[in-house]
């Protein structure tokens, strides 16, 4: 057999024994395991769907044929087997392979992609191309179970059932998306995971009604009326199937021979069919098979035990969000929590387990989350909305009209604001300064640092209207040491009058971090910390940079405005460094404040107006010019004249 190293492609597959791929899937699954003990990555989904990526390249022919990987985290043995084993060890590295399927890096990735849910879309509309141009191969979409719960796989199966246009799902069931599946659908898998075939239990009530003596026959005539009725009671893929689908399954996702056969049984249908395969989500590693939810996306970890090998003492911002709203949520009932299949990995773990009540997981719908939470605010309750940056994009609609328009108290805390590194473009969350900015009544807030955080999420809660608080990625900074300065320019929040968070607080404004004469630097959240460590730098070289946590992004009101124009006037200069694209952000809201004073000249360092490749948060803050020394640069620069 041929090392995957050498380059394996889907020719070399269909030359393959059953037992040679067998072989073939466990030397993929050494690799994977290996390969994420190093880089990190998305490890138990692509674990459960070795067997079934073998099968489908078995039976199509890529890259004539078309596979679409919905949210494409589960395309590792697609990479595999498509000629890219030799480069698989620069997995989520800065210039090497992505995370994702990239139509830029191979021929047999046909669709980008990274969010959930939209491979039916995409599959439909490469079908009618297809047909429309007079061409003869075959779309498949590969979804996820846990994509199921978000609703444009509906939108793109109700149309794809009236065009009934050639087109195969294949549905990967590991009864697992990142968090617990909840809702209606996730029971419906269930049920089919257990059923009988619809044709099986018609066959034992067509044989047993035909032989009662004299009136069997037309005794099952007579049933034929009945038929759709008892098809609801008995048939696994009735959903499916009334959505315009043939359903076929369920089918065992391990077993190479059932996958081919009911795989080569879809390729022959001239119509929608959706092919359900049952898979173990981690299969073959046992830590991954016993914590499947823990072993989704992994950092570095021990191969034999493992135990990930990335420490610090720090807590996270994410867990520092969910230890403080518990504690609060404890003095106040009407709190509760939305999560969009992310209870874990926002930090609300501890949040289920105190209130299980008062958290509402509603799977992959971030559109439905928004207004969910909206329908509770409008009826006196104080929902909080937790969800990375990079997917409340697809609520923008929802947050602007349901909640904005009617200035409902919703609270959105939004986790992985800024750079987040491995995962890439498709999950950097630089966009969301940008976007809500421009919605009316919404107040936007930046910590830089845990107990900011903690102390935004308690202001949040006391606000009339909607509220947004972005904090990063990763370990949560503590800058207590240099809010030391209490005047009148200098306000900071420190306590909250009611416990019920009804209290008249305490607006929160900007604060100067650091006194100097030469320059302003406004900075926003992560970024604080970031220009606070420049500022020693250019200490060091004779330049006193003057440095204001931002704090508050929306509204920028007049006592706020005047933190940074006196400040300006004082130094001549200011620069507003972000961790957010530099157009529409805050800077382009500060460079407006000094449009007309040409006194004052005004700068902005941010993440350029393009998409953003993947590597860690510290090469892309370099590259980009975002970390410390290269902010210290841009200053040294812009003191010289030189920017």
């Amino acid at each position: 057999m041929k090392k995957i190293e050498e380059g394996i492609y889907p020719e070399y597959i269909k030359s393959l024994s059953k037992h040679d791929m067998e072989l073939l899937c466990g030397d993929i699954r050494k690799k994977i395991i290996s390969t994420l003990s190093n880089t990190g990555g998305h490890l138990a989904s692509n674990l459960g769907i070795v067997e079934l990526t073998l099968a489908i390249h078995k039976v199509f022919d890529a890259p004539k044929d078309k596979i679409v990987w919905d949210v494409g985290h589960q395309s590792y043995v697609h990479k595999l087997i498509t000629g890219r084993g030799n480069s698989f060890d620069t997995l989520r590295q800065m210039n090497g392979m992505s995370g994702f399927p990239k139509r830029s890096e191979s021929e047999y990735d046909t669709f980008d992609t990274g969010h959930s849910s939209n491979s039916i879309s995409a599959a439909l509309g490469m079908a009618v191309a297809r047909d429309l141009k007079g061409e003869d191969y075959s779309v498949v979409a590969v979804i996820g179970d846990g994509a199921l719960t978000g609703g444009m796989v509906y939108e793109a199966m109700n149309n794809a059932g009236v065009m009934d246009s050639n087109l195969i799902v294949i549905l990967n069931d590991n009864e697992m998306s990142i968090s617990k599946d909840y809702g209606s659908m996730s029971q419906h898998l269930g049920k089919l995971r257990t059923s009988d075939s619809y044709d099986n239990v018609k066959k034992k009530i067509k044989r047993a009604v035909k032989n009662i003596p004299g009136v069997g026959g037309a005794l099952y005539n007579g049933l034929e009326s009945m038929r759709d009725a008892l098809k609801y009671l008995v048939v696994p893929g009735v959903l499916f199937e009334e959505m315009g689908f043939v359903y076929l399954g369920p089918v065992d996702g391990h077993n190479l021979e059932g996958l081919i056969e009911v795989l080569t049984n879809a390729k022959s249908m001239e119509k929608p069919v959706l092919v359900h395969c049952i898979t173990q989500k981690g299969k073959g590693y046992a830590p991954a098979e016993k914590r499947p939810d823990k072993f989704h996306g992994v950092s570095p970890f021990d191969k034999k035990t493992g135990v990930s090998l990335s420490k610090s003492d720090k807590l996270t911002y994410s867990a520092v969000f969910g230890r403080k709203l518990t504690e609060i949520a404890k003095e106040d009932a009407r709190i509760v929590a939305v999560s969009a299949a992310m209870i874990d990995g926002t930090g609300l773990s501890e949040f289920a387990r105190t209130f299980p009540e008062r958290i509402f997981d509603v799977g992959i719908a971030e559109e439905h989350a928004v207004t969910f939470a909206a329908g509770m605010a409008v009826n006196g309750m104080k929902p909080v909305v937790a969800i990375y940056s990079t997917f409340l994009q697809r609520s923008y609609d929802q947050i602007m009209i349901d909640v904005c328009m009617q200035n409902l108290p919703v609270v959105f805390c939004i986790d992985r604001a800024g750079i987040v590194g491995a995962d890439g473009e498709t999950h950097h969350g630089i966009y969301d300064l940008s976007y809500l900015q421009s919605m009316p009544n919404m107040t936007i807030l930046a910590p830089s640092d845990g107990p900011e955080l903690e102390i935004m999420l308690k202001y949040a809660l006391t606000m009339n209207g909607p509220c947004a608080v972005r904090y990063p990625r990763g370990s949560a900074e503590d800058l207590s040491n240099y809010r030391i300065e209490e005047t009148a320019e200098n306000k900071i929040l420190q306590t909250v009058d009611s416990k019920s968070c009804e209290g008249k607080i305490a607006q929160i404004k900007p604060i100067i971090m650091q006194r100097g004469s030469d320059i302003t630097i406004a900075a926003v959240g992560k970024m604080t910390s970031y220009c606070l460590k420049a500022a020693k730098k250019l200490n060091e070289s004779g330049i006193q940079a003057e440095v204001i946590d931002a704090r508050i992004i929306k509204p920028l009101d007049e006592e706020s405005s005047s933190v940074y124009i006196n400040s300006a006037e004082r130094t001549g200069r200011i620069l507003v460094v972000e961790d957010n694209i530099k157009f529409g952000g805050f800077g382009s809201l500060i460079e407006s404040l000094f449009a007309a004073d040409s006194e004052v000249k005004a700068y902005k360092i941010g993440w350029p107006d393009e998409f953003v490749q993947h590597g860690t948060q510290e090469q892309l803050e370099k590259k980009f010019g975002l970390d410390p020394d290269s902010i210290a640069e841009k200053v040294s620069e812009i003191i010289e004249g030189k920017a």
